[in-house]
């Protein structure tokens, strides 16, 4: 069972209302002043302009966003004026980085004050959303300045899709193939769509992907070719695929690698008998060293269920990279079967081995066994009905996403193909980084208010204290100086992906992925004790105010508004795969490859900042009482740890300009990571680009290492964390409570229900990032943790048949006051071991933090623990992945009422009444499963609904996305450092 939720934010829809009129004429004046502030003084003569733009747009429905990049090919810019005029009667709705209007059909961009000058040979870019009907026909004439932009001496490549005839039943793999060349130049990459989704990069010809497991439905692809001058030519297909209705072709295995010089075997038959003999051939794309043989096969009547064998093959060649191939079974009136193949070459010193090949053959099942959704979104498990963190199967997590970007990072290594390194981020920044249209008055003024946080969810809705001070937020400006907006670049914790609940986007219904957020009342809130919202509440669902008077309590009616949470562990494992994406791309000289995403880690590392606050941006240290705690200034309200999560916010209806951001006065230790805070200030590539980034990250390195020396506790383990906010309200800490830099001690921070540092999870995920801190740099404040956890774990681990991990901790006693001058053993601070299990996942990253370890120490016990659990590991294997059998006795909450006696069960206030978007009803005396009705459709209940009526315990095979990665990652990491075995 995963952790429980990093989208705690209790209480946080901390929301900011509009202030009074004296006030808002104040801001109105100031915006006019900011306006004029960009005019060009009268009379100032213009250099001599020349220009191309490069604008590309996005549609859906009646609606687009534009993306317009302004090149500068002539003398130095000091100030422009973009104009073009829409051909098909588009309308502009709201625009960014430049001041937007439109008169009649011309459409005007000005500067702002911040990307006015454009340097020769530089560029500037700029957006838009906007609404058509029918055609969204492009500008074809663009001017700067009055000065229309050429580009008319260069000619756009060419590019022609191929998409096989089909017919294609659902699950359906599709092969794409592309051809491109350019009159004048070179070709530089050729981008793959699926329904607007970038989907694959390819950088070199034969430009190919091949689309898997598509469900039914309608699709259109579309293959956009870039020369060395980025223009662009696009081709377009559309396809359908229909419900599976008769037999199809399967491959076992569906991803296979192949030794230099050697062979792998692959068995073709069909799911059904059919009618006739049924001749298959069989093509392949990709690296030529791979071949297949016979080409062709035949399943009949009598064979069609045992198959038949075809020999994947690879060559003998003195390279030293592993290629990969596309092998398309293809029979008339079925769909195309796609078998990837994956050279492990044998060149490179130790060659690639054995555990390259599991990783492969994981990476293989990851791909192709349902853990993506139609978008190209990792669920975060293939089964639906699993409660945990997110309470749905197919919602996911950025915890996913990180995870997702770490895997392909691997697979880059292994394959120097960065592609699928690059299109993950693309997936990512798509759909759970909210965009511009997301978070569309990000950029405007406001602080949040202060309420306090609650033990129990029965103590809620929160009311709102104006009166409590609250600290300056000293990121905001910095951050909208860089970047030139407002917009945050941080993910979202929780997206329900296929839309299970119907809010959509922005109470639309129909939009998946749909943000929404679940935990919100306290430290006692669990899962079981939560109520869905969207992110975006306007009011359509939930009650009279949406959902937001069941968290926060307000004098007057709540606003509509947008809210988001990031957790902040999920974004910093992003910066970190990014580090190994661009050691690895070095390595094997394609830098370039990855140059573009890792820019991006280090922009998202800019912002993660905001991790490092108290909550309402108070002073740290003895910060008891909420009135009298004084609000910071500066950076005094910086703990420079990586808390809980942060926050931000702001209005969603157009008359009204107010946003809100907040950090986290509460810092688990299992969400820490130097080793991110490392890389984002040793790695040039990863540096982020405002003035006091380096500063903060420097002192956030320190402190991290210091805080975990200051948690770990006599055996080794380290302990939970510490609060600047005791209860979440500045309250006063038991007489003495341990302090670290003034913040207190707290054995499970965050939630209780369970105790947060009870699974042996956090303790796997966080010590993983010491030992590659270990393994990269040599510290040796991380050698020192190391040494002292490494044995303790050791201790409580079993390899063999009847193998074992630590699962479930107990904790006692505290550490002592921390003194950084003179730190002092933690002799009354004790963790025992109580439960013992077989989670998948966290075996596979507790051995990584072993192998790391061992791979730098030369600790023999760590290497030999490593590799019985990767051996565990493999022996778990199953069609989908790795997994073993988990009861669920907690599933018995799925019916649980509120209970004041125990405190547990969904507690709504009695008086407050409100809908699902199902039309479940929300009101006191429901459960769980009362606001989710779904879940008794799902083919797993009858096995909770028996569980319900008195019979056993529910046992399930999960497949989490996480876990599947982690255990690739343990196999690639075993054959990377130790290829010789």
């Amino acid at each position: 069972m995963g952790p429980t939720s990093p989208g705690l934010v209790r209480g946080d829809i901390a929301h900011m209302r509009q202030l009074a009129r004296r006030r808002r004429t104040a801001m109105l004046a100031a915006t006019t002043l900011a306006i004029g502030g960009v005019a060009l003084p009268a009379g100032v003569a213009q250099a001599a302009p020349a220009c191309d733009v490069v604008y590309a747009t996005s549609d859906w429905n009646n609606g687009f966003t534009a993306n317009v990049t302004l090149k500068n090919l002539g003398d130095p810019i000091n100030g422009w004026t973009l104009k073009f005029t829409f051909p098909s009667g588009q309308r502009l709705l709201q625009g960014w980085s430049a001041r937007w209007s439109q008169s009649g059909n011309e459409v005007t961009a000005t500067n702002e004050s911040y990307n006015g000058s454009i340097p020769t040979g530089g560029s500037t870019s700029i957006g838009f959303n906007g609404s058509h009907t029918g055609t969204n026909t492009k500008p074809t004439s663009f001017s700067i300045n009055g000065v229309t932009c050429g580009g008319a001496t260069q000619q756009p490549p060419t590019v022609a899709l191929s998409v096989p005839s089909g017919p294609f039943e659902a699950p359906a793999d599709v092969p794409l193939t592309a051809t491109a060349s350019d009159p004048d130049g070179t070709v530089s990459k050729v981008e793959f769509y699926r329904n607007g989704l970038l989907v694959n990069t390819d950088t070199t010809a034969p430009y190919g992907y091949t689309l898997e497991d598509l469900p039914a439905g309608s699709y259109t692809v579309q293959a956009k070719a870039y020369d060395n001058a980025n223009l662009t030519a696009t081709a377009e297909k559309a396809f359908t695929v229909s419900p599976g209705s008769g037999p199809i072709l399967v491959a076992t295995p569906s991803s296979v690698s192949v030794n230099e010089g050697g062979s792998s075997t692959v068995n073709l038959k069909l799911s059904g008998l059919p009618s006739a003999n049924v001749p298959v051939t069989l093509t392949r794309t990709g690296d030529t060293d791979v071949t297949v043989a016979p080409t062709s096969v035949t399943l009949t009547p009598s064979n069609w269920n045992t198959g038949v064998n075809v020999a994947v093959s690879a060559a003998e060649d003195s390279d030293t990279a592993g290629g990969t191939a596309t092998i398309t079974a293809s029979a008339t009136g079925y769909a195309p079967l796609a078998i990837t193949a994956t050279e492990i070459d044998n060149d490179t010193p130790g060659g690639d081995n054995t555990w390259v090949a599991r990783f492969l053959e994981q990476y293989g099942k990851i791909k192709n066994s349902g853990y993506f959704s139609p978008e190209g979104v990792p669920y975060h498990s293939i089964e639906t009905l699993i409660v945990e963190a997110p309470d749905h199967g197919h919602e996911t997590t950025s915890e996913a996403f990180s995870f997702w970007l770490w895997l392909e990072a691997n697979y880059g290594r292994v394959t120097q193909n960065w592609a699928p390194f690059n299109n993950a981020w693309t997936v990512m920044e798509k759909y759970i980084i909210p965009s511009h249209a997301d978070q569309p008055t990000a950029g405007s003024p406001g602080t949040a208010q202060y309420a306090a946080e609650h033990d129990l969810p029965s103590q809620y809705p929160s009311a709102l204290e104006p009166n409590i001070p609250v600290g300056q937020d000293p990121l905001r400006g910095e951050l909208q100086s860089t970047y030139g907006t407002g917009d945050i670049y941080g993910m979202h914790w929780l997206l329900d992906v296929d839309n299970v609940y119907g809010y959509g986007r922005c109470g639309d219904g129909t939009t998946k992925p749909a943000y929404i957020n679940t935990f919100q009342r306290g430290t006692q809130e669990s899962v079981w004790e939560t109520v869905p919202q969207p992110s975006c509440d306007t009011f359509k669902h939930g009650g009279q105010y949406g959902y937001l008077d069941l968290f926060v309590k307000e004098q007057n009616a709540p606003a509509k508004q947008w809210k988001y949470t990031n957790a902040p562990d999920a974004d910093a494992r992003a910066v970190q795969a990014a580090y190994w994406a661009l050691t690895w791309a070095k390595e094997q000289g394609k830098a370039a490859d990855v140059a573009a995403t890792v820019a991006k880690a280090a922009k998202m590392g800019d912002y993660l900042r905001y991790a490092m606050f108290d909550k309402y941006f108070k002073k740290i240290g003895n910060c008891v009482g909420a009135s009298t705690c004084p609000a910071g200034s500066g950076k005094d309200s910086a703990h420079y740890l990586m808390s809980w999560y942060y926050a931000w916010g702001g209005a969603y209806e157009a008359n009204q300009n107010w946003s809100w951001r907040i950090g986290s006065s509460h810092n688990h230790f299992g969400y820490q990571n130097p080793f991110a805070a490392w890389a984002l200030t040793n790695v040039n590539e990863l540096k982020p680009k405002s003035p006091t980034a380096n500063a903060d990250w420097e002192k956030s390195f320190e402190r991290q290492l210091e805080f975990y020396t200051w948690l770990q506790s006599a055996e080794g383990g380290i302990a939970g964390g510490a609060t600047n906010s005791w209860g979440g309200h500045y309250g006063t800490p038991p007489a003495g409570t341990a302090t670290f830099y003034g913040m207190y001690y707290d054995v499970d921070p965050v939630y209780n229900d369970p105790p947060s540092n009870q699974w042996f999870g956090m303790q796997a995920w966080s010590m993983q990032r010491i030992a590659e801190l270990y393994l990269v740099t040599g510290n040796t404040k991380a050698k020192a943790l190391l040494d002292k956890w490494v044995p303790w774990a050791i201790a409580n681990t079993t390899v063999g048949a009847n193998w074992s991990i630590p699962s479930d901790m107990k904790w006692t006693g505290q550490p002592t006051n921390w003194n950084p001058t003179n730190p002092q053993p933690n002799t009354n601070l004790h963790v025992e071991v109580t439960v013992k299990g077989q989670d998948v996942g966290v075996a596979a990253a507790y051995a990584r933090t072993l192998i790391a370890y061992a791979a730098k120490s030369g600790n023999v016990a760590a290497k030999n623990t490593a590799k019985g659990l990767l051996d565990a590991l493999h022996g778990a294997s199953d069609a989908k992945g790795v997994s073993m059998p988990e009861k669920r006795g907690d599933y018995r909450r799925f019916d649980d009422v509120y209970d004041a006696s125990t405190g547990q069960g969904l507690y709504i206030p009695q008086g407050w009444t409100g809908k699902m978007a199902n039309g479940d009803v929300i009101a006191p005396g429901k459960s769980f499963v009362d606001i989710r009705s779904f879940y008794k459709n799902d083919p797993d209940w009858p096995k909770v609904e028996a569980y319900l009526k008195g019979g056993p315990e529910p046992t399930f095979n999960y497949h989490r996305f996480w876990a599947q990665a982690d255990v690739a990652m343990a196999y690639a990491d075993y054959g990377h450092l130790f290829p010789n075995g």
